[in-house]
C-alpha cells in the first residue's frame, strides 16, 4: 500500500543522510594492489567514522561487485566482518551489471519502507586490477583428476594429459555471453544508427573532462571523496581521481584510433570510460529516525524504476526505457527536474539516449507514449563530469551518482534530481530524489 505522495509508504520515508568514495583510479595504477573488499571495507568504515553513527545502530547491508572476488563472493557479508559491525547485522550481496549500486540502493530502501530496517548502508565497489582468471574446462578436469588421485603416479598421469593449449588462462569475459557482442561493439553499432558522429563523441569527453576537471577546482567532491593510503608501509596517499585530464583537446581525442571497428568506427578510448578502480557507500535512514538521531538528510529517494530491452538491439539505451517509468512513478514530467546525471559508459551512449528523450517519433515507436519525454537542457546536465572522466568502477558507479546529486541539492536547497545508468545485458535504471 503506497502512502498519499510518491516516495512515502506506511508512512515511512527514505533519505540519504550520508555517503563516501574512494578516488576512482584506473585499473592496473595505484590500487593495483589492492582487491574489491579492501575498498569496500575502507569506504564503509571511513563513512561509518565521519557520519558519527555506532556500527550496531545499523540494521542492514546491501552491497555489490560486478567483478566477484571467488574468495569473497557475497562482499557484504564480508563488510560487515571486516568493518566495526556486529555479526549479527544482516547482509547481502547484489549485482546488476554498471547499476549494481542502484540495486543496492533500492533493495536498502525497500527495507526502510517497508519497516523491515530503519538504518541500512549500501553501495558498491570493483577492482578491475584484480580480475578472477580462470583456466579452460580441460585443465580443471586435470586439477579435479589429480586431486582424487590416490597416488603420485595417478597425479602425473592426469597431469600428463595437458597440451600446452590448455594452459591459458581465461580472463573475465568483456562480450555479452547472450549475443557474443562487448559493449563496445553496441556502442559503435549504436553510434551509426543514430547518426552519432566521431566529432559529437569526441565533443562530449571533452566536456566531461573539463566538468570533471572545474569540480574538482570547486571543491565539489572534496567532502565525498576519501583519502586512501596505498604502497610499502601505507605511506602514499590518494585523495582525488587520477582520470580527468586539465590537458585533453579536441585536437588530443581526435587523433585517437576506434578501438571496436578500426576501419569504419568513432568509439575511442577517448571518448568511453576507462576501466577503474574504486568503490562507493550511501547511508540511508527512515526520515524519522534521521530526525530523532539528529542527522540532517540531504535528500529523500522519491521514485525508481528498472527497465530491460532485447541485448541484440541497442543495448546501452536502458536510460530512456526507465527514465519515463520513474518520472511517471514520481508525478514529475521531465521538466520538472532541476539536475540530470546519467551515466557515461560511451559519449555514443549518451547521446543516443539524450536524443531519443527528445525525440517525439521515438516515443511513439518504443515507449507507446503520444509525445517525448523532453529534451534535457545542457545547464542541468552531468555538472561536475561523469563516467568518461571520473571513471567507472561497475558496482560504484550508481551510488557515486546519487551521492553528487543528493550534495548538490543540499547546495540549492531545494528541488528534484535524476539519475540513470544503462547496464550490461540491456539494463536501464533509473531514481528521482528530491529534497
Amino acid at each position: 500500500m503506497a502512502g498519499s505522495q510518491p516516495g512515502v509508504v506506511y508512512g515511512r520515508r527514505v533519505a540519504i543522510v550520508d555517503g563516501l568514495r574512494t578516488p576512482f583510479v584506473k585499473s592496473g595504477k595505484e590500487f593495483k594492489d589492492v582487491s574489491t573488499l579492501e575498498l569496500g571495507s575502507a569506504v564503509v568504515t571511513e563513512l561509518l567514522q565521519r557520519s558519527g553513527l555506532d556500527g550496531d545502530q545499523i540494521d542492514q547491508v546491501v552491497y555489490g561487485t560486478v567483478v566477484h572476488d571467488v574468495a569473497a563472493p557475497n562482499i557484504a557479508r564480508e563488510i560487515v566482518l571486516a568493518c566495526d559491525i556486529p555479526q549479527t547485522v544482516d547482509a547481502y550481496s547484489v549485482t546488476r551489471a554498471c547499476a549494481t549500486s542502484t540495486q543496492s540502493f533500492v533493495d536498502g530502501a525497500r527495507s526502510i519502507l517497508l519497516g523491515d530496517a530503519d538504518i541500512v548502508i549500501t553501495g558498491g565497489a570493483d577492482s578491475l586490477s584484480k580480475p578472477p582468471i580462470t583456466y579452460s574446462d580441460r585443465f580443471v578436469d586435470v586439477l579435479m583428476d589429480a586431486n582424487a588421485a590416490k597416488d603420485v603416479g595417478g597425479k602425473v598421469k592426469a597431469f600428463s594429459a595437458l597440451r600446452p593449449k590448455d594452459l591459458a588462462p581465461r580472463p573475465p569475459a568483456i562480450a555479452e555471453r547472450s549475443t557474443g557482442v562487448t559493449m563496445g561493439d553496441s556502442a559503435e553499432d549504436m553510434a551509426k544508427q543514430n547518426g552519432i558522429t566521431r566529432e559529437a563523441q569526441d565533443e562530449f569527453a571533452l566536456r566531461s573532462h573539463r566538468k570533471a576537471v572545474e569540480a574538482w577546482e570547486k571543491g565539489i567532491y572534496d567532502e565525498e571523496v576519501m583519502a586512501f593510503h596505498v604502497g610499502p608501509d601505507y605511506l602514499v596517499t590518494i585523495d582525488r581521481d587520477t582520470i580527468p585530464r586539465a590537458d585533453t583537446s579536441l585536437e588530443k581525442l581526435a587523433k585517437l584510433k576506434p578501438v571496436f571497428d578500426r576501419k569504419y568506427g568513432s568509439v575511442t578510448a577517448g571518448n568511453s570510460s576507462p576501466l577503474t578502480d574504486g568503490a562507493s557507500a550511501l547511508l540511508l535512514m527512515d526520515e524519522k529516525v534521521a530526525n530523532k538521531l539528529g542527522y540532517v538528510p540531504k535528500a529523500f529517494l522519491r521514485s525508481w524504476a528498472f527497465a530491460a530491452l532485447d541485448p541484440n538491439w541497442q543495448l546501452l539505451m536502458g536510460p530512456s526505457f526507465a527514465t519515463p517509468i520513474a518520472l511517471d512513478k514520481a508525478g514529475l514530467a521531465l521538466a520538472d527536474i532541476d539536475v540530470i546525471d546519467m551515466h557515461e559508459a560511451f559519449a555514443a551512449q549518451v547521446l543516443s539516449n539524450t536524443q531519443a528523450f527528445a525525440s517525439d517519433e521515438w516515443a511513439k515507436e518504443h515507449l507507446d507514449r503520444d509525445r517525448a519525454i523532453g529534451e534535457i537542457p545542457d545547464e542541468k546536465f552531468n555538472l561536475y563530469g561523469g563516467s568518461i572522466s571520473l571513471g567507472h568502477p561497475f558496482a560504484a558507479t550508481g551510488a557515486r551518482q546519487i551521492l553528487t546529486m543528493a550534495n548538490e541539492l543540499v547546495r540549492r536547497d531545494t528541488g528534484t534530481a535524476l539519475v540513470t545508468q544503462c547496464a550490461a545485458g540491456g539494463i536501464g535504471a533509473a531514481v528521482v530524489l528530491e529534497r
